[in-house]
């Protein structure tokens, strides 16, 4: 094995080839020479060929895994989002908004308000964004003309409920 760089071995490989084909000799000695002169050079550019090739393999399997722990990861996600559901209606049912326990503490919060639009159409122009195409409802503006009194056809505030665990 060469301690030459690829580089050094392709300068080399050139400039031998260059010296050959200036020197007059024939085409068999200069395909002679420059097929002994290559082995070098060739087993440098397979190995790099191998490092590449295990370099990308390697890149493709953590891709790979990296999209399937971010399925596992939302499916979790969504399995806990559904127990929280199932917690929260069954606490609301039975009216209970704490529960303490050694570890932790379970409670319904309510959720800052937001605005619902129902119907779109009904959104008055100065609570549209323009620049969006299509126009589309502020939402920030509307909540703050509800908030100061202002009623706006089509929106409405909306405070629903979170389970929080502490």
């Amino acid at each position: 094995m060469s301690s030459l760089t690829l580089f050094e071995i392709a300068s080399e490989y050139r400039n031998i080839t260059n010296i050959l084909m200036d020197s007059g000799c024939d085409e068999k000695t200069l395909a002679d020479t420059l097929d002994a002169e290559a082995w070098e050079l060739e087993v440098k550019v397979k190995n790099y060929g191998y490092v590449i090739r295990n370099l990308q393999a390697t890149a493709k399997n953590i891709l790979d895994a990296e999209i399937q722990m971010k399925h596992r990861r939302e499916s979790i996600e969504k399995r806990a989002d559904n127990l929280c559901d199932v917690l929260k209606t069954c606490m609301e049912i039975a009216n209970v908004t704490n529960i303490d326990c050694d570890h932790f503490r379970i409670s319904i919060q309510k959720n800052p308000p937001s605005v619902d639009i129902w119907d779109e159409k009904q959104i008055p122009q100065k609570f549209m964004r323009t620049p969006t195409p299509p126009p589309a409802p502020d939402k920030i503006a509307i909540k703050a003309a509800i908030n100061s009194g202002e009623e706006v056809a089509g929106a409405k505030l909306v405070q629903g409920t979170k389970i929080v665990i502490k």
